[in-house]
């Protein structure tokens, strides 16, 4: 009798070695590697799967007309995949649990159905709970086809004979290649199973959904291999007492990275928001101190949203420093540099920054309007209601340009905003219509604008 072969599987990377080690050699991390049984090889190649060999083509022979995208029938996610669903793409959404992950996936397919064949495979899911939450959300039941099944070779011979044009695996984590010995979910069965998946995709030319588990920390369940394999990854972001939700695309090889599409949770499932600049300017009547409205740009539209400051007298050894939304070690990084050059101290003060909606803010552009927010907050000052401020600072307090600022300038105009503080470089040539720029090249004159009186004023309508 053979005997079995052992390797070692990274649980981080999901790289193999023969030889335990404490510190994986590929991705660096400490006590990953996980004792595993090799698989026994298939004839034809992997394990599980002996596919059509794909031809090999002159690169001046390969077809170079775009294949026509597949609309998913909501608008702000054909967006975050770059204008619609490519044929033969390979399409990652993961999100908390809740989140809305299924439900979305259920809209889709079955907004898709009627034009589509659809073959919607659950691991989690009898057809039967399926059916019924399809008929809660009020959603067509022509054109898709439920399975509930685990075996990738299973799910592959099923899409064989039906031919679909659209495959959602609901999820990934429980689906297992039989010809491995671990548990679905691990390592190997996650990595093994994505690339079989993929592998059809392209031969196939069917675009493929895969529904992904998160960890704790926020990052994808599995070997870090899976994101690579695949052409688009999109997360689902927002808390689950709020009725919104984030789709962003982290990575995508048919359109943008980080483009943004906003839902609201409904009793009829995701309900798409297309002014979603709106939903995040729902201020109050009275304008306090530490309120302030920047432009952001996500994917490739400007978002308006708004940022607040609360600066009080710190009780402890250690003042706190809290930021919800934002970096928090980029927080540390200005409240220095609002010091240095802005001649205001917070060593001495509690500060706490939120991100109003739910909003991860990851560009630079959000620097100027966080400090300009904390000396508001610890100057007990107010600043002006129909303003708008955007803009990166450097440790020499100079403020540096952003990308699209014509754009984003456009955008606050167009929900009302009078005044906007941006970088010298992106004074507009030409004067917006409605709005006076003021450009300012150091933290300190942008500091000069916080008014001398605490006067409040209404926001714009």
């Amino acid at each position: 009798m053979a005997k079995n072969k052992t390797v070692y599987v990274c649980s981080a990377c999901g790289a193999e070695v023969g030889k335990w080690a404490g510190q994986c050699a590929d991705c660096g991390q400490w006590n990953t590697l996980e004792e595993r049984s090799a698989a026994p090889a298939l004839p034809g190649g992997r394990a599980g799967y002996s596919g059509v060999v794909s031809p090999v083509q002159a690169i001046g022979e390969v077809d170079l007309d775009e294949a026509p995208r597949i609309s998913t029938g909501l608008a702000e996610f054909d967006r975050v995949l770059g204008g619609g669903l490519v044929p033969g793409s390979v399409v990652l959404v993961g999100g908390d649990p809740g989140v809305g992950k299924s439900t979305g996936l259920l809209q889709v397919s079955c907004a898709m159905g009627g034009r589509r064949r659809v073959l919607y495979v659950s691991g989690e899911e009898s057809p039967r709970q399926i059916a019924m939450r399809s008929r809660r959300l009020g959603l067509p039941k022509e054109g898709v086809m439920l399975q509930a099944e685990t075996v990738v070779e299973n799910i592959l011979a099923t899409a064989a004979d039906l031919k679909p044009q659209v495959l959602v695996i609901d999820s990934i984590q429980t689906m297992q290649v039989g010809a491995l010995n671990s548990a679905p979910g691990s390592v190997s069965q996650v990595r093994e199973a994505a690339a079989l998946l993929t592998r059809y995709a392209k031969q196939s030319g069917t675009a493929v959904f895969l529904v992904g588990h998160v960890t704790k920390s926020g990052d994808l369940a599995g070997p870090r291999v899976l994101e690579h394999i695949i052409d688009v990854v999109c997360y689902f972001e927002g808390n689950l007492d709020s009725r919104y939700r984030m789709l962003r695309a982290v990575k995508n090889r048919y359109g943008a990275v980080n483009e943004l599409g906003v839902f609201a949770m409904t009793d009829r499932g995701l309900k798409e928001i297309s002014n979603p600049s709106a939903i995040f300017l729902s201020r109050q009547e009275e304008i306090t101190p530490g309120s302030l409205v920047t432009a952001l740009w996500e994917g490739s539209r400007p978002l308006l949203v708004e940022m607040q400051a609360l600066v009080d007298q710190s009780r402890a050894e250690i003042p706190r420093r809290l930021a919800v939304g934002l970096e928090h070690n980029r927080l540390a990084m200005l409240l220095a540099v609002l010091h240095r050059h802005g001649r205001l101290a917070t060593y001495d003060q509690d500060v706490f920054i939120n991100v109003v909606g739910g909003v991860r803010v990851s560009e630079t552009s959000a620097d100027l309007p966080l400090l300009l927010a904390v000396a508001s907050s610890l100057r007990n000052r107010p600043l002006p209601a129909d303003l708008v401020v955007f803009g990166e600072v450097g440790l020499a307090g100079e403020i540096r340009p952003v990308l699209n600022g014509q754009e984003r300038l456009r955008e606050a105009a167009k929900h009302g905003f009078k005044q906007a503080l941006v970088p010298k470089a992106n004074q507009p040539p030409e004067k917006i219509p409605g709005m006076a720029v003021t450009a300012v090249g150091k933290l300190a004159q942008a500091l000069a604008i916080l008014p001398e009186s605490p006067a409040a004023s209404r926001p714009p309508s």
